[in-house]
């Protein structure tokens, strides 16, 4: 059976034993493309899909069931990839979500076509699930230097040029933020009415301001899952930044997010000795 005929069938027993009232996947969109289900019927249960297409990141949809007060959130199951299941770990570490109320339907992913984060991407697992669909298949090998790698080999000057023409495009309409699942502030300082270091002009200035902001709130929580590029209408290489911030992150302290729920990344911890092991 494929990974969407075992999908499907999962969901419909899911949803008929009624122990969950909803299941989060993928179901076929417009023009060739896939979009977000969010199945409450066992009829909805048979549009669930995936394949090469499902890119969306669905743990952003988590947010919508997080604990409220003394409220008790609903138990939800929902299919996740790789970097999906990485920004599960980091919201349950940074108490968003609660782990016991999500049932992970780890899938084996084989990248998507075209997305730059899985050209850079060597994981085929989940890093947590509670059943796993589909057989994993190895990374193909690297066909050449790739982004980073090209954009490492420019000198600072050169890397400031190149990043002042690329956020000079940007027209300030926050996609890039909405679909990442580690912004969840419900008042984003980007749009606070007059912050003294910041305005929501769309100006060079403010754009950079924005994007070097937004990178240094991502700094250790970045799961790398590439979503603010492949919705960036101008077409920014944005995880390219993030990327970068996140190799750093991983040369310096070894660490890498949402790898687990429970290690802390680096800026939201302190050790004596780290001061002794910096460059």
């Amino acid at each position: 059976m494929s990974v969407t005929d075992d999908l499907r069938r999962i969901a419909r027993e899911l949803l008929e034993s009624g122990r969950v009232t909803r299941v989060i996947g993928y179901e076929e969109g417009r023009r060739g493309q896939v979009r977000p289900l969010v199945a409450r019927t066992v009829e909805e249960a048979g549009r669930l899909l995936f394949d090469e297409r499902c890119a969306h990141n669905l743990a952003l949809y988590l947010l919508d069931f997080k604990p409220q007060g003394e409220e008790e959130p609903p138990a939800v199951p929902v299919l996740l990839k790789p970097c999906d299941a990485r920004a599960l770990n980091v919201l349950v570490l940074e108490n968003q979500v609660r782990r016991e109320k999500v049932y992970v339907l780890g899938v084996a992913c084989p990248g998507i076509p075209g997305k730059p984060a899985c050209a850079s991407c060597t994981e085929r697992i989940p890093p947590t699930f509670d059943l796993l669909l589909g057989k994993p298949e190895p990374p193909p090998a690297p066909a050449g230097p790739d982004d980073l790698s090209r954009l490492l080999a420019l000198s600072p000057e050169e890397r400031r040029r190149f990043w002042a023409e690329q956020f000079r495009r940007c027209i300030r309409c926050y996609a890039c933020r909405q679909v990442c699942p580690m912004c969840y502030c419900e008042v984003c300082i980007a749009e606070k009415l007059d912050p003294p270091w910041e305005s929501i002009a769309i100006a060079p200035s403010e754009n950079e301001f924005y994007h070097v902001l937004r990178a240094y709130h991502l700094i250790g929580r970045c799961i790398e899952c590439g979503e603010c590029e492949r919705v960036c209408p101008m077409g920014i290489p944005v995880f390219l930044y993030q990327r970068y911030l996140a190799e750093e992150v991983r040369q310096t302290f070894g660490f890498r997010a949402g790898m687990d729920a429970e290690t802390p990344a680096p800026f939201m911890t302190f050790r004596k000795e780290e001061l002794e092991d910096l460059p």
